[in-house]
């Protein structure tokens, strides 16, 4: 047998070893390393926990790869150059599985991050006048979304066939104030609310504005079964979903430290959600 040949295959061999075992999630005698794609605030929370001593205690060692993009961060996740992801909601996780047609898994719940009514003109949501100028997001997640806040807040009432991914004005089955209705940029938010009577903003675009929602917002989302589509969860993929590693990192992002970095940070906005995934389910 040829020596050289003999070596050249295991060299080969053994890179190919080092190649599947360098992708995706790795466990050694130094505890386990996991990869999470994140993005914006997200991954500013996940590069806080790499470094805490809970992720530490738990033998953890987090990598935070920020990618641009819901739909490339869930790919990433899919093909395996991820073993997690830390940046989209229930609903968003839901509508991408169906377009798709993959299969990944929430397996914590983390935080609802509530959409707001602002206005500049009126102090109380029972004071809307009649006829008011409303402002929504011109896309059909958040007009949807936007509109079921509308109806929570006693201002309109949707048909019962209300779609949450489709919903449109076209749905409002009673508007007793006769509101009138502006399809606007969402990332314009902040800036039309001297234009309208009330205008709806998601949390990131209203924190971009410098605007926040638990104190600037005449009315805002809550917990419930009604907003369950919007709360953000951790996702990763079937054949991962009991992993003991992934699943610690629910109760590391839940853990106090983390919940005070967060509140020093995000002043609150970022509401906690610590509910099973059957809550979300039901």
């Amino acid at each position: 047998m040829n020596i050289k040949k003999l070596l050249g295959g295991f060299a080969i061999g053994l890179t190919l070893t080092l190649l599947i075992a360098g992708c995706g999630s790795k466990t050694s005698s130094d505890g386990q390393t996991i990869v999470i794609g994140s993005m914006g605030s997200d991954a500013q929370i996940w590069k806080h926990i790499a470094k805490s001593q809970a992720a530490k205690d738990a033998n953890l060692t987090i990598e935070v790869k920020e990618i641009n993009g819901g739909v490339v961060t869930n790919n990433a996740t899919k093909e395996g150059e991820v073993d997690v992801n830390a940046f989209q909601s229930w609903g968003y996780l839901v509508s991408y599985n169906k377009d798709s047609n993959a299969n990944l898994v929430a397996v914590a719940t983390t935080y609802l991050e509530p959409m707001g009514i602002y206005s500049q003109k009126i102090k109380d949501i029972k004071d809307v006048p009649d006829g008011a100028l409303v402002a929504l997001a011109d896309n059909p997640a958040n007009t949807s979304r936007g509109l079921k806040l509308l109806q929570a807040s006693g201002l309109i009432k949707l048909k019962d066939s209300f779609d949450e991914g489709v919903g449109s004005v076209s749905d409002i089955a009673e508007n007793p104030k006769n509101l009138k209705f502006k399809l606007i940029d969402d990332t314009t938010g902040p800036r039309v609310i001297q234009d309208v009577d009330l205008v709806l903003i998601g949390n990131t675009i209203a924190m971009e504005g410098g605007l926040n929602v638990l104190k600037d917002s005449i009315f805002h989302e809550e917990v419930s079964v009604d907003t369950k589509s919007s709360i953000n969860v951790l996702v990763t993929t079937s054949d991962k979903k009991d992993d003991p590693g992934i699943l610690k990192l629910g109760e590391l992002y839940h853990n106090d430290d983390t919940q005070k970095y967060i509140e020093k940070e995000f002043g609150g906005s970022k509401v906690p959600v610590n509910k099973p995934i059957s809550f979300l389910e039901e």
